[in-house]
Formats: C-alpha cells, structure tokens, sequence
C-alpha cells in the first residue's frame, strides 16, 4: 500500500513541553483511520502539524512521497489536504448554499474576484447544489447556517471541506457536541464519501470510531502507543488500561 500522507520522526516542543515525540504515522491512500487517545494525547497537535497550523520542531511530512513540512496551510489545501475544526468555522450568516459555493470558488481561484455571489456563477452553483445532494443537504440549501441544528451545521462543514476536492481529509472530531440521534447520520456521511478519498478522524465517540475505522491508531502522552485494526485496537491490554486508567480517574 502506498502512503498518501506520511510523518517521519515528527517532533513538537512548547519551551521544555514535549507535545509529540517522533511520530511515525501513515495514511494509505483510500484509508478510512481514526486517531484516538486520551485529552492531551497529542491527536489535535499532530493534525495542526499535518495541515500547516504548527511548525513541527523536527522531522518530515510527506504527501504523496514529496517533503511538504515547509509549506503553508494555503499551500497544502491547493495540494489536496482538507480538514475540518473542532469549533464551527462557518459563515453563519450566509446561507448553506453560500459557505459551500464560497469553498469551491477558492479552489476554482475566483473567490478574489467574488463581487456578487458564489453561488450565482452556474458551474459553482451547480456543483455546490451536488454536493449538498450526496450529504443529504440539497433541502437546506436555502437556510442561513445559523437556523441550522448543529449537527447539520457539523454536515456543510464536511461538504465545504469536500468542494475543495481533497485526497486527505482531516476530520476533528466530526461528532463533537452532535446530539447521540444525529452521530448515524454523520457516519452514514462519512460512509458515502468517495472511496479514493484518504479520510483521518479524531474523534472521542468510540461507537462512532469503531463503525467507521478500517485502521486505528492510539496516541497517549505525545506519542503512538499502537496501531491496528479494530478488533488488534479493542483487544490490546494496553490501550484498555490507557481508558480504563482515564476513567478511574474521573
């Protein structure tokens, strides 16, 4: 199998806080991979580090065999890397249709030049409405995100991030704050999504990470305790004792 992205000894220190410790993660091209570990594991500081959000202190990142550890987030997005946020990125106000058109304009490189509308340009429109309509969202369309429940909202987030037309896509937390009726839809959602798609999920719900990982991989204390298939995952006694010891602890 080939990696789409890979680390290489990635290192992150804040002063003399070590966050990540030679990190050696793949993700194979088509991957379905949730990262998973207790708070402060280190999952959300890799993924910054992944997307440009963090300079790593050493070590490489490889996207598609080529060293992209200098580039900028701008960069690496026009290169294929997508993600979405633990925290609401949206443009509230806009309508669903909008914050989808405005995404895909990005990617087409007109959004500079934006003085009416994505959404009024027919190939973006038409495109954006698609979009909408393999997430279950076309109905929507019209609504001001705002009005939204906030699991539909946590759906256009994953569909602007889907009109980039990534080959990774980077999902923090995808059902964070999402009421437990709405998660099936979410991973009915990340189901449908393109097969060649390389698709890397952070997420605390392990219902969830267990329905949607082909692979997983456990952070603890800024470093890969292990990685495995689900069933290696919930059968290995040291990453039952990383969860149980959280959960005796309070």
């Amino acid at each position: 199998m080939s990696a789409v992205l890979e680390t290489r000894k990635l290192c992150k220190s804040f002063g003399a806080l070590t966050v990540a410790e030679s990190i050696d993660f793949r993700l194979e091209a088509g991957a379905r991979h949730a990262l998973i570990g207790p708070n402060g594991a280190g999952k959300t500081t890799l993924v910054n580090m992944l997307t440009g959000r963090l300079a790593p202190s050493s070590g490489r990142i490889l996207l598609g065999g080529e060293d992209i550890t200098g580039l900028r987030q701008a960069a690496r997005v026009k290169r294929g890397i997508g993600r979405t946020f633990q925290i609401n990125t949206l443009f509230r106000d806009l309508t669903v249709l909008d914050n989808v058109a405005l995404g895909i304009a990005e990617r087409s490189g007109i959004a500079a030049r934006l003085w009416r509308p994505a959404s009024s340009f027919h190939a973006i429109h038409d495109e954006s409405m698609a979009l909408l309509a393999t997430l279950g969202l076309a109905d929507d369309a019209a609504s001001r995100v705002f009005d939204l429940p906030y699991g539909k909202q946590r759906l256009v987030e994953i569909a602007i991030a889907l009109g980039l037309k990534p080959t990774v896509l980077l999902l923090d937390e995808p059902a964070a704050g999402v009421p437990s009726v709405e998660t099936g839809r979410i991973l009915e959602v990340l189901d449908g999504l393109p097969p060649e798609i390389a698709i890397l999920i952070i997420e605390h719900d392990m219902d969830l990470v267990f329905r949607f990982a082909r692979r997983i991989t456990v952070m603890v204390q800024g470093e890969v305790l292990v990685e495995g298939t689900p069933e290696e995952i919930a059968g290995d006694r040291r990453v039952q004792q990383v969860y149980l010891g959280e959960q005796h602890h309070g």
